[in-house]
């Protein structure tokens, strides 16, 4: 879907759901107006563009890498060490964006044209639906370490939590968010989230000491989350057409050195700590190296919108 195309996709899809009124009413249209199409999810096909150098997939010592084909309806893996991209078997996805891998490899993927999430069973089960309440347009994921599954539901301006051990969904306690997208969560169970209309990043401790503002500048219509072992924060800066990050000790926010991204979406992160970023406009997914190798261009076949991406937690072995 060409940036052309945005007021269009957004016209038809506001009318599902209620603006806010008062000053965010503006706010809330002329960013979404201006935002990519992808998060308005009534779109067409985008416009392919040619890859740049292309890199090996993760070899071994990483761990498969998934991408949502957003425009395909699908999920594709592109395997550990190398060997062709795999359609990942789930039925019936209307545009999915955010996915998320527990520790078994489960696949949780954002049916964000469905309002729903699903859940893909490592062993071959059956694609099941999660049991949620509510959901419009959900968008990013995000996995506890003890299983509970966030969901940034974005057009409830919300973020909701399912426990792992079955009890009710809940609500996280957030203030004024305007459609939430991206969600990473910390070692100590503090929850980041990329306040997208706002122009901002949020963080909710887990000792329940309340919302505050990532010291992050310049942003616009942040999107994808990473946090790497050292708690450094990676931004997918969508409007700026960059990614950023912020260093856990404070030491001043840099931009990551990327070349030609357009509408940078999901990120992702390997255990080796190269960062993996799904290059929306450009139809493909880009890792930067964490050695300072640069920039390269995985091979994957016939992506159109890729949107998120996930990696498999590292366990022993890998």
């Amino acid at each position: 879907m060409g940036r052309s195309q945005a007021p269009d996709s957004v016209e038809s899809c506001t009318r599902e759901t209620s603006e806010p009124s008062g000053p965010g009413r503006r706010l809330w249209r002329n960013r979404l107006a201006a935002a990519a199409g992808v998060v308005m999810l009534c779109a067409a096909g985008l416009v392919s563009v040619g890859p740049t150098a292309v890199a090996a997939v993760p070899t071994r010592g990483g761990a498969p890498l998934y991408i949502s084909d957003y425009s395909n309806n699908r999920v594709v893996k592109l395997p550990a060490g190398g060997g062709p991209q795999i359609t990942v078997p789930a039925t019936g996805l209307v545009r999915p964006t955010g996915m998320a891998l527990d520790a078994a490899g489960d696949l949780y993927i954002s049916d964000t044209g469905n309002n729903q999430v699903v859940k893909l069973p490592a062993d071959g089960g059956p694609q099941t639906i999660v049991p949620t309440t509510g959901l419009l347009r959900p968008l990013g994921l995000v996995l506890s370490a003890g299983g509970d599954l966030y969901v940034a539901d974005s057009f409830n301006d919300r973020v909701v939590k399912l426990p792992a051990d079955g009890g009710p969904q809940t609500i996280v306690p957030t203030t004024g968010l305007l459609h939430p997208w991206g969600l990473a969560l910390d070692r100590v169970g503090d929850l980041y989230i990329s306040d997208f209309v706002n122009d901002r990043v949020v963080k909710v401790p887990a000792d329940g000491s309340g919302q505050i503002t990532v010291p992050a500048g310049g942003l616009s219509q942040p999107a994808g989350l990473a946090l790497d072992r050292a708690g450094d924060l990676y931004i997918s800066d969508t409007g700026n057409n960059r990614v950023v990050k912020v260093p856990a000790d404070g030491s001043g926010q840099t931009t990551v050195p990327t070349n030609g991204l357009n509408d940078p979406l999901g990120l992702a992160l390997d255990a080796a700590g190269n960062l993996y970023i799904a290059d929306n406009y450009n139809n493909r997914v880009v890792k930067v190296a964490a050695d300072g190798g640069g920039q390269t261009t995985l091979p994957t076949n016939g992506l159109t919108g890729p949107t998120g991406l996930a990696i498999r937690p590292a366990r022993p072995g890998w």
